[in-house]
This record gives structure tokens, sequence and C-alpha cells, in this order.
């Protein structure tokens, strides 16, 4: 059985200060035995916060992005050793603000991942498509060379460290999620494609929905036989608001 994942993606959001008051609220809400793996993705600024909080409890924190090279010139990013340093779980990959706004290609992407994996960690690898793609009837297509570009030269074991988070772009902040149904067949989609490459493997490979998750709908994809958690964005700012989706995610 895979445990269900949920992740609060704060992208460019919260001060240090503001990190450790929602941490406070956040840890005195989860129980102990909760069954739910749960992440924090603050941003870089406020992970040594997070990581004060959230020590010795449960809940996990990770990094929004890493530059696959260990070191260098490359003003502005931030390398894997350094987020090392900060108690870090995962990653989050390919987000597709990464790739349709800082331009990230497939290969860059590709390169992320296998660097996340050395480092000892875990990706959340983000895939999905944009409305004119889906339109198109290219949903499938695209994110099949997303995949294909970032996994189909990884081992099985290394597979199975992978989350896999589908998110349409085109219900990304918009307010509009996608329809149940089209998220089942889309994760159905990914996990036969990982089945064709990495056998049984492919059972236990997690995969998130994300795009515009509240707490009024998050059981309508929690609750999806081949969906096994979310990545939240907007709503996971409020830290009641984020376990409501949570609790929605138990078996």
């Amino acid at each position: 059985m895979r445990t269900p994942i949920v992740a609060a993606n704060w992208k460019m959001n919260k001060t240090q200060a503001e990190a450790r008051e929602y941490c406070r609220r956040f840890r005195e809400l989860v129980p102990r035995d909760f069954p739910v793996e749960l992440v924090i993705f603050p941003p870089f600024t406020a992970l040594a916060a997070v990581r004060e909080e959230l020590s010795g409890t449960a809940i996990r924190w990770g990094a929004q992005n890493a530059h696959p090279e260990p070191k260098g010139a490359f003003t502005g990013e931030v390398s894997l050793p350094m987020l090392l340093e900060h108690g870090i779980s995962y990653v989050i990959v390919g987000h597709s603000e990464r790739r349709h706004i800082f331009g990230e290609s497939d290969e860059f992407i590709a390169r992320k991942t296998k660097a996340v994996l050395g480092a000892g960690l875990s990706p959340i690898l983000c895939v999905g498509e944009r409305l004119e793609e889906r339109e198109a009837g290219e949903a499938r297509k695209v994110v099949e060379e997303q995949l294909s570009a970032a996994l189909a030269r990884l081992t099985p074991e290394e597979a199975s460290r992978v989350v896999i988070a589908y998110e349409p772009v085109w219900a990304i902040g918009t307010g509009v999620p996608a329809r149940p149904e089209d998220a089942q067949e889309m994760a159905a989609f990914i996990r036969g494609w990982l089945r064709e490459r990495f056998g049984d493997v492919a059972e236990g490979i997690r995969i998130q929905y994300g795009g515009s998750v509240k707490p009024a709908n998050a059981g309508d994809f929690l609750r999806l036989p081949d969906i096994d958690g979310a990545l939240v964005g907007g709503a996971s700012l409020d830290p009641d608001s984020f376990f409501a989706i949570a609790k929605e995610a138990v078996p």
C-alpha cells in the first residue's frame, strides 16, 4: 500500500517569522500517528526556521528548487550540498513555473532529477500540459515526453524514490481544477508508463495531483485509485486549510 503524501508549496511567500508561526500552529494540528506523509516547501530563506520548528516531528520539509551542479558561477542559484545542511528530504523538480516562466528545458530538469537522487534525496517531479495542448488532444504526448526526458535513464531503484506530481498547467493558481475523471485518467496513464519502464516498481511510486486543490475539492482527487496525494499551492499557505486537505488523504 502506498503511503499518501501531501505537500505544501509556499512558492515566494512567507518570511522567517511567518514560517515559524505557521509551523508552530501546524504541528499542533497534526497527531503523532497521522497516516499521511506531510512535506512543507518554504522559500530558501525560511528553510532554517522551518527546520528548527519541525525537527522532532514527523513533518518533513524540502526545497522548491536546486541547481544540478554542486558549486560554481551560477549567481542566484542554490546547490544541493547547501540544501542538505538544512535537513531537507525532498526537492521539487520541473514545476510548470520553472518550465514556463524561467525556461527550464526537459534536459535541464533531467539533470536536476538525477542530481537530487545522487544527493540521497527524493525529487517531486512535476509534469502537466497547457490548456492549448489538452484542447489539441496532446495532453498524454506532452506528459509522456516530460516523463521520458526526466526518468527514462533511471534505474528501477532510483525511480522508486521519485514522486510524480501531475499538475495541469491550466489549473495551477486559476481556481479551476481538472475534473477528477481527467486527473485519474492521466494518473493511470502515468502509472502505465512507469510500469512499462520499471516493472513492478511502478506500483509503489506515488502520484500526486496539483492544481487549485482546496479543502472543498481535495477529497474528489485524493480518493481516486491512482492519486496518492496532492501538491498544494495557495491553499497551503494557511495551516488549517492545508491540514483540512491532508485529512482527506487519510486511507
